[in-house]
């Protein structure tokens, strides 16, 4: 019996090998990408005393995430990772940010603003509902909107979906744009100068780290 569990064995553990994602794949254009949209779960608003906290997850934060994915040309995620076209699934995201506490988004303390570790994101990720995804997810963990330094900072993170495993995650900021109108818009300037960033500076650094 022994030697016929033992060959199975061996095959299921290799076949699960193979399937399983590593950081290089991010950088293999043949390899699909699915964004998975911004979780504000662990997000702090600082300096923003008069901001309407029920408003904010009730409705701007669903806003938020369907405008990144609708306007694609301003949001360019596909260009940012070298890719023709990423999948998109927000629906996750979406019911986890509808659970957040309205009381406990914003902050007075500046400290707050660059606060997560890499091992929160990695907690959050294993604590994330996929939906039964496998591949390569793209989720934007955002740590903190700083109305003081008018800037944005989140965490980009790269995941093995199936086996709910980060694969790579770097902090990336954006500054907001200097003219905008409105509480969405001034957030979401500051996300698309974070993805301007990938596409600039950050790809290439990660590259250069995970992909050689």
């Amino acid at each position: 019996m022994k030697q016929v569990v033992m060959p199975l064995l061996a095959m299921v553990l290799s076949v699960s090998a193979v399937n399983a994602q590593t950081a290089k794949d991010v950088f293999d254009k043949t390899q699909k990408i699915t964004y998975l949209g911004i979780d504000f779960t662990k997000t702090k608003l600082i300096g923003d005393a008069a901001a309407k906290t029920d408003q904010i997850v009730d409705h701007n934060l669903k806003s938020i995430n369907q405008k990144v994915v609708n306007e694609s040309k301003k949001f360019d995620i596909a260009g940012a990772f070298k890719r023709d076209e990423v999948s998109t699934d927000i629906g996750p995201v979406n019911k986890r940010n509808d659970k957040i506490d309205p009381d406990k988004i914003l902050s007075d303390n500046s400290d707050d603003y660059q606060a997560l570790k890499p091992e929160d994101v990695t907690a959050l990720v294993k604590g994330f509902d996929f939906g039964g995804k496998t591949g390569i997810g793209l989720l934007f963990v955002m740590e903190g909107v700083n109305k003081t330094k008018k800037e944005v900072s989140m965490f980009v993170t790269l995941i093995d979906m199936k086996a709910k495993k980060v694969l790579f995650t770097d902090r990336v900021t954006g500054p907001f744009n200097k003219i905008a109108f409105g509480f969405e818009n001034t957030w979401l300037g500051g996300i698309a100068n974070a993805i301007d960033n990938i596409e600039k500076k950050k790809y290439k650094e990660w590259k250069s780290s995970y992909g050689e």
